[in-house]
């Protein structure tokens, strides 16, 4: 079968591999349908992670079922699904604690499209065929509401963004929310979109970028273009700040903009050993800063509950489609959130 592999720092090839095949009962196949770049795709393919190819690539994926195990009691062949990204058996302690992400039955941050995190190859969605272990509990039906290329996201960038903003929210109604984007392209706008559902406030979103600047005009939330040189937000302080930016200096933006006892949510960790952080001003505003992975299975119900509503519109991010055949080259493009649409399937 076709796979696109990531083979060093931008070379990207379609490559012919054994077909996916069922290992156990509890297995099922997905042709993906539609797979969207992850944010931190664009990382792994110019190199800046430093991971070591070859290795299957993409992880966000909407497809549908061809095959199941004799064990399978939820979904059968024809089923439309999302596949979350992470690998996970939902009976283990972790997984029982909602910590999906931390599965202890696979190798610790066992992915799609990312081999080299678990050190096992479990294939990627850029392929035609996808095997999925532990059917019953990893796959969720596809909202009917969305086509596959909406849906696919929310196998991780669009629950990320989610879960960035769901719980503190939870804990703090009405909290003014701050999200500056960046690098954390497409969960940076998704965070500020599920803001938006979940808050009564004001959400602000911040940024340099015309593209994303665009998007965040059509969520119904206060946009601000961020000034070059600018250290400061204005409507600062917000109880709340999303810190989607990559850098050490977005992330001091937004330490800088929380309110005192605040919350700052940092989106991703960063792909150099050592990130600078202001300190003192962290003690001086006396917040929480909060910095981890999705638990991306856990949090899919709740997303797709608010897309089902009409609260979330994952499609509203996507800026570019296309076909699995350009991907090798596509897969580069700097748009925003960049769609992959299997016309063979």
């Amino acid at each position: 079968m076709r796979q696109l592999t990531y083979v060093a720092p931008r070379q990207v090839q379609w490559r012919d591999v054994p077909a996916a095949a069922l290992q156990g009962d509890g297995e099922a196949l997905v042709r993906p349908l539609a797979v969207t770049r992850c944010d931190l795709d664009i990382a792994i393919v110019t190199g800046a992670t430093g991971w070591p190819g070859p290795f299957a690539l993409g992880h966000e994926a909407a497809g549908v079922v061809t095959a199941v195990g004799d064990g399978v009691r939820l979904f059968r062949p024809g089923d439309r699904v999302i596949v979350p990204f992470q690998i996970s058996c939902g009976t283990c302690a972790p997984c029982r604690a909602g910590l999906t992400g931390n599965c202890a039955t696979v190798p610790f941050r066992s992915s799609y499209g990312m081999a080299p995190l678990s050190g096992v190859e479990h294939g990627g969605a850029l392929s035609d065929l996808m095997r999925v272990p532990f059917a019953d509990h990893m796959l969720v039906a596809q909202p009917d509401e969305l086509d596959a290329p909406a849906a696919a996201g929310i196998a991780d960038n669009v629950s990320d963004g989610f879960r960035s903003v769901a719980a503190h929210l939870a804990a703090r109604p009405g909290a003014r929310v701050l999200v500056v984007g960046g690098r954390g392209q497409g969960v940076g706008l998704y965070a500020a979109q599920a803001a938006r559902a979940l808050a009564m406030a004001d959400v602000v979103y911040l940024d340099d970028d015309p593209a994303r600047l665009a998007i965040a005009r059509t969520l119904d939330i206060t946009v601000v273009e961020r000034q070059a040189g600018t250290d400061k937000a204005p409507g600062a302080p917000f109880d709340l700040t999303i810190d989607a930016s990559g850098t050490p200096d977005g992330l001091a933006l937004a330490i800088r903009a929380t309110a005192h006892g605040g919350i700052c949510h940092r989106t991703y960790g960063d792909v150099r050993p050592l990130t600078e952080v202001p300190l003192r001003d962290m003690y001086g505003i006396g917040l929480s800063l909060h910095l981890s992975r999705v638990h991306a299975r856990s949090v899919m119900p709740a997303v797709i509950a608010h897309v089902r509503r009409g609260t979330l519109r994952p499609q509203a991010v996507i800026t570019r489609w296309v076909s699995f055949a350009d991907a090798a080259d596509a897969i580069f493009d700097p748009t925003v959130k960049l769609a992959f649409v299997n016309e063979d399937a």
